[in-house]
């Protein structure tokens, strides 16, 4: 439990600090491709056992954060406002929702301005996960984050998508988009 709040954390870290950066956010960085609307790309992890797609403007960023964590994957658009983190943990004996519950109290407790959108069990192709979607606050900026809980493997598996939330329902749509291609073998 304690890694599943060090890795929840450090996704709260990422996405607060996508969301306090003060350079403009419509510009890509350096060198990144102006196309926004590049082809889906698949993804795989744990050997093959989870696969969903991502926009193609999302790029891996695992190992650029100052951890070398073989079980935490980042990937994010060239400007660090679009991101998805993934995190194998240790399982737990703990009911997912009681597991997003406290993920809730715990963003409450760093944005008292938290509005959460759900916190509901969900059904993936025969897998029952949680997901737990809300909008951060922080320095002005709004943030959409959607959290999917879910075990896999005798693997407590996080999936958190953060975006930008200037339009919550194409934010809203975009998370969707991503969680709507989870396959788990």
């Amino acid at each position: 439990m304690r890694k599943l709040v060090k890795y929840a954390g450090i996704g709260l870290l990422v996405m607060g600090l996508a969301a306090c950066d003060n350079s403009d956010s419509k510009a890509p960085a350096q060198g990144a491709s102006a196309e926004s609307s590049a082809a889906a790309q698949s993804i795989k992890l744990m050997d093959g056992k989870l696969n969903f797609s991502l926009p193609g403007d999302m790029t891996d960023q695992s190992g650029k954060l100052g951890t070398q964590a073989n079980n935490m994957h980042v990937y994010s658009d060239a400007t660090g406002q679009k991101a998805v983190i993934v995190i194998v943990g240790d399982n737990t004996s703990e009911d997912l929702g009681v597991l997003a519950s406290r993920l809730e109290e715990q963003q409450r407790g760093r944005d008292p301005q938290l509005q959460v959108v759900t916190n509901k069990s969900i059904e993936l192709k025969g897998h029952t996960l949680q997901q737990l979607d809300s909008i951060i606050s922080a320095k002005g900026q709004t943030a959409y984050s959607s959290v999917v809980l879910g075990k896999v493997d005798d693997k407590l598996l996080t999936l958190q998508i953060t975006l930008p939330a200037d339009n919550q329902q194409k934010a809203q749509t975009q998370a969707e988009d991503i969680i709507n291609t989870i396959v788990i073998n």
